[in-house]
Formats: structure tokens, C-alpha cells, sequence
């Protein structure tokens, strides 16, 4: 079963950038999406961006012109460049895989990582 590590989370002021990275631990067809997904204290997992093999991308509209998905397949590794960033990105984010697109919805997602925790704050 595959398994995905995150990394790059930490605490940044207001307007900086962050980027986290996603490691899968097998190339595979469980990882054919690789998407991430954040999750403020008292709300709902919400997905913010996901991205095909094939280089296909989706974001939400709160981070469209923000933030980046992409991936390396070589590498089995997704990123998540993270610019601008606010005080209401705060939160823990997740990598998710999949093997078909699910949309948007956490719970169809079957492989996930363990979270970083993202900080904006002065």
C-alpha cells in the first residue's frame, strides 16, 4: 500500500511562501492523482489543489494565483508552492492520492499522508 510523507510546513509571516513536498513511497497506479488538502481547527478538510500524472491540475479558487501544484513523477513527489500567503492559509495540510479522480471530496480519497502543519502569523 502506498504510502505518502509530507514535508516543507512551518511558520511564515504574512505575504511570504512556503513549499511543501509530498513523497509517495511507490510509483504506481494508486498515485495516478496526487492532491492536497488542508484542514483549519473547527472546519471541514477542504481539498486546494490536485494534479493528474499527466500534469492536469485543479485549485481551488481561494488559492487560484497563489499557489502551485505540480509533480515530479521521477521522483514520485508532489509540491505545493505556496505564495502570498495569509493568515486564513493557516492550517494543517495533507497530501492525498488516488487512483481515479474523485473530485473534491476527502473522504473518496483512500491513501493520505500524516500532515504539516502551516503557520501565517506576524
Amino acid at each position: 500500500q502506498v504510502q505518502l510523507v509530507e514535508s516543507g510546513g512551518g511558520l511564515v509571516q504574512p505575504g511570504g511562501s512556503l513549499r511543501l513536498s509530498c513523497v509517495a513511497t511507490e510509483d504506481s497506479d494508486s498515485t495516478y492523482i496526487m492532491a492536497w488538502f488542508r484542514q483549519a481547527p473547527g472546519n471541514e478538510r477542504e481539498m486546494v489543489a490536485a494534479i493528474t500524472r499527466g500534469g492536469i491540475t485543479n485549485r481551488a479558487d481561494s488559492v487560484k494565483g497563489r499557489f502551485t501544484i505540480s509533480r515530479d513523477n521521477a521522483k514520485n513527489t508532489a509540491y505545493l508552492q505556496m505564495n502570498s500567503l495569509k493568515p486564513e492559509d493557516t492550517a494543517v495540510y495533507y497530501c492525498a492520492a488516488a487512483p481515479y479522480y474523485p473530485g473534491s471530496t476527502a473522504a473518496r480519497y483512500p491513501y493520505w499522508g500524516q500532515g504539516t502543519q502551516v503557520t501565517v502569523s506576524s
